[in-house]
């Protein structure tokens, strides 16, 4: 795993070393910051099932404002602290740009006060995993917060009253939803 592009390009991240995280491709990555694009740049960013840390260090390669990870597994906690502790070295005013909270998604939403512009949410591949965590979700995104959660692709993009798809994207096993505010023209 590496970072695609940006301030921190290239640089390599550590994989994890048990079962169970499924870290997002570089090449799923690096369709999800296309497709944001240049919104991600001075972007408030909340990356959801953070495990490696790999969205959220891109986002801050790629010139995010402020990344909050949230991860429950104290495992994948310190493998994100390794992860930045490896890509920002030498860079001081990046460690100014991030926190890590460790807890469950759900748990994380209830207690912070949103004011994210981006939030991506990669949570386990079932259908309820993923309802639930857009659920969660839907407490802290605003109007103008754009949403991405990754699915499986054998299940239909989820649906939430409070958000309305934009699109999705497939790629290998893996989908990207995206969404916007219900309210949004």
């Amino acid at each position: 795993m590496r970072i695609v592009a940006g301030e921190f390009k290239g640089r390599q991240l550590k994989a994890p070393t048990w079962e169970g995280l499924r870290p997002t491709s570089d090449r799923l990555r690096e369709t999800l910051f296309n497709v944001l694009g240049a919104s991600v740049r001075g972007a408030r960013v909340l990356d959801g099932y953070a495990g490696t840390g790999a969205i959220g260090i891109e986002a801050l390669s790629r010139g995010a404002a402020h990344v909050t990870f949230v991860e429950r597994d104290p495992r994948a906690v310190r493998l994100i602290e390794e992860n930045l502790a490896r890509v920002v070295s030498g860079t001081p005013a990046a460690r100014e740009r991030y926190a890590i909270i460790r807890a469950g998604f759900a748990d994380a939403a209830r207690r912070t006060s949103g004011g994210f512009e981006i939030v991506v949410l990669d949570p386990p591949y079932s259908e309820e995993a993923v309802k639930d965590a857009l659920d969660a979700a839907a407490r802290i995104t605003g109007p103008a917060t754009r949403l991405v959660i990754e699915h499986a692709k054998r299940y239909s993009p989820p649906e939430h009253a409070g958000l309305r798809l934009l699109r999705t994207i497939v790629s290998g096993d893996s989908a990207l939803s995206f969404f916007g505010a219900a309210d949004e023209g």
